[in-house]
């Protein structure tokens, strides 16, 4: 497994400081931590075996493809889950370690913005119990039709028992028959509250869906599977809550994403800390899509992932 979430930062003054070679107060400047803190985190790394300069590449892989991924795509941090080794799931790994990684990033008195997905009701399933002080969670979008699993109701409520907060639910569906009447429920003063509170949060939590059969929004009834195909071949690369983007990472304009009520990009992109999990391998060009668009800014992938990402970005800007 890669190094512990509470550890990364060790990692990550060890990788500025010998891979860079940035001097200690530039480390100290780029992570926004004191020079004294630089120095303390450089003598752990070498007493702890985190650098070795014969071995570290070796016996780090997946950490130093994490470290190579923040720089290539200027993300605060990233985790990559190894699949080298024999009988490693990624459906169990993933969830499992994001979880980890989401409690830590947790601070009293913040305010978290949850979307949906399959990952993201994973991560909560598996989150450890933990008993925050005036934690308060928020459904990023309109909700599903009761039958449909991991709703984002279902996601916000489960986080927010996990974490001993309070759960705030959106009480509007994610997509309505007609652009007029999404823009009148928009304007209701509850949902426009709602909605411009997305970008008080501190943090957020998300992965992104496809553009095809498999898209949560096609399963769900939102879109028939000849009107993804459709908005696909109009240029449609993702869907981030609910809502389908382009391969910059902005809203496609298009008659669906006027009937979304759903957080804005901007306010999307106006949360500090907004983490996405991804664990699909057919999630490629949607990631790409999101990371073009400053949608994320700390990130849980494979290893498969991680490699897939670099070569796209060095095909990208050779």
């Amino acid at each position: 497994m890669p190094i512990r979430a509470a550890d990364q930062i060790i990692h990550k003054a060890a990788w500025l400081y010998y891979t860079h070679g940035l001097r200690q107060d530039e480390v100290a400047k780029r992570l926004d931590i004191s020079r004294a803190s630089v120095a303390m985190y450089l003598r752990k790394a070498r007493e702890t075996g985190i650098v070795n300069i014969s071995t570290s590449t070796q016996l780090f892989t997946e950490d130093v493809l994490a470290r190579e991924l923040e720089d290539a795509f200027g993300l605060t941090a990233v985790w990559v889950v190894p699949q080298e080794r024999h009988a490693l799931d990624p459906t169990a790994e993933v969830p499992a370690l994001a979880a980890s990684v989401f409690v830590g990033l947790v601070n009293r008195g913040d305010r978290i913005g949850v979307a949906w997905g399959r990952t993201v009701y994973a991560m909560a399933d598996v989150m450890s119990f933990a008993d925050l002080q005036d934690v308060t969670v928020v459904q990023m979008c309109g909700n599903l039709g009761a039958p449909y699993a991991y709703r984002p109701d279902q996601c916000t409520m489960e986080i927010a028992r996990r974490l001993n907060a309070r759960g705030l639910n959106f009480y509007a569906p994610l997509v309505l028959t007609t652009e007029g009447l999404a823009e009148a429920l928009r304007a209701e003063p509850v949902i426009r509250e709602q909605l411009l509170g997305i970008a008080a949060c501190h943090l957020s939590l998300f992965s992104v869906g496809t553009v095809d059969g498999d898209s949560h929004i096609v399963k769900c009834g939102a879109l028939a599977v000849a009107e993804m195909d459709e908005l696909r071949r109009a240029g449609a690369a993702g869907v981030i809550a609910g809502q389908v983007i382009d391969a910059r990472g902005e809203l496609l304009d298009c008659g669906y994403n006027r009937r979304v009520i759903s957080a804005d990009i901007a306010s999307i992109r106006a949360i500090p800390r907004r983490m996405m999990v991804v664990q699909e391998e057919a999630k490629l060009k949607p990631l790409l899509a999101s990371l073009a668009g400053r949608l994320c800014t700390h990130l849980v992938v494979t290893s498969t992932m991680a490699r897939a990402l670099l070569k796209a970005r060095k095909t990208a800007t050779s």
